[in-house]
């Protein structure tokens, strides 16, 4: 038996865990947080995700990748959740990214009493994170942790894994951006954030500019709005407003009479 076979067993205890396991509602620099993943997980989860850009969140993107990281096929079967194991490793990896990928400059270096505000950070990160879906954005449409909670209604854990997941990413963006508050703005701040970027992830999905020059667009606006509305109850109604009709055309662009 190879070495890759005989680590099934390991494989098999530790995707029977909790999809998230960042228990932690906190940050901080000086304590680290443990793996999201198992290096039998991420070696599995990472090779497949080469594979969706042309065969989407499917069995088979996960079977490739079972393959690349030289498991057996049937190594798939012991991902409790599926495709949407896929899915939740995209959101993870590429949150826990954001902190290593955007490095804004520190304070002088934009010049003498120049420095780039909070709104501005938070603007960058969103933005970057948006982009790191594009391999995958002609796929996402079917496997968004929005839409795809439409689809599987039934199955509420994976909505509220998606839910939460969008929690921690904004949470991440507003902290990596500097946000120190601590009043009831702390919340305000997420939920309209949360509002924006589920919003805009769906635009981008429909998206056929350049660069997703448009996308860029529709992301500023919702910022822009977000300032100018001055209530977040306000910018929520619109968020809804739009959201639900993005999520009928999904469900109709796949043949579900509506």
């Amino acid at each position: 038996m190879s070495l890759k076979h005989a680590a099934i067993p390991k494989l098999r205890g530790a995707l029977s865990r909790p999809l998230s396991r960042q228990t932690c509602f906190y940050h901080s620099y000086e304590y680290s947080q443990p793996a999201p993943f198992s290096a039998s997980e991420s070696a599995i989860l990472s090779s497949a995700i080469t594979h969706v850009p042309q065969y989407g969140f499917t069995s088979t993107a996960l079977k490739l990748g079972a393959r690349d990281a030289g498991y057996l096929d049937v190594s798939t079967n012991l991902f409790p959740h599926g495709v949407f194991d896929l899915v939740n490793y995209h959101l993870v990896t590429q949150r826990l990214a954001l902190k290593d990928t955007v490095q804004f400059p520190a304070d002088g270096e934009l010049g003498p009493g120049k420095t780039l505000g909070v709104g501005a950070k938070v603007r960058t990160l969103a933005l970057t994170r948006l982009r790191a879906n594009g391999l995958i954005i002609h796929r996402w449409q079917e496997a968004s942790p929005f839409a795809f909670a439409l689809a599987i209604m039934a199955q509420p854990s994976y909505t509220f894994t998606s839910v939460a997941e969008l929690a921690r990413l904004v949470d991440e963006i507003w902290f990596l951006a500097g946000d120190t508050s601590v009043d009831t703005s702390w919340y305000t701040k997420r939920a309209s954030l949360s509002a924006i970027y589920s919003a805009t992830e769906i635009f981008m999905t429909q998206d056929r500019s350049l660069g997703f020059a448009d996308t860029e667009k529709f992301l500023d606006a919702r910022l822009e709005d977000s300032l100018n509305i001055g209530s977040f109850l306000a910018g929520l109604g619109e968020w809804a407003d739009y959201t639900g009709h993005s999520f009928v055309n999904v469900l109709r662009s796949k043949g579900v009479r509506i």
